[in-house]
């Protein structure tokens, strides 16, 4: 015996998923990208190069 299935196998003529997604995939990638590129942290500036004048107050007639 047949068995008959009421559920679709495809989205109606008239949804947009099909187009958005791709667009939805570009937009995400547009927004880490930028956000990564653009990103006003930088570590380097603010990297410790050696004992500061404290250390230096603390510790007289060594140098390092």
């Amino acid at each position: 015996m047949a068995t008959i299935s009421s559920a679709s196998l495809h989205a109606p003529a008239n949804s947009r998923d099909g187009l958005e997604k791709p667009f939805a995939e570009l937009r995400a990638f547009l927004r880490q990208f930028i956000a990564k590129a653009f990103d006003p942290y930088r570590p380097e500036l603010h990297y410790m190069r050696g004992p500061g004048p404290a250390w230096r107050a603390k510790h007289p007639g060594r140098s390092n």
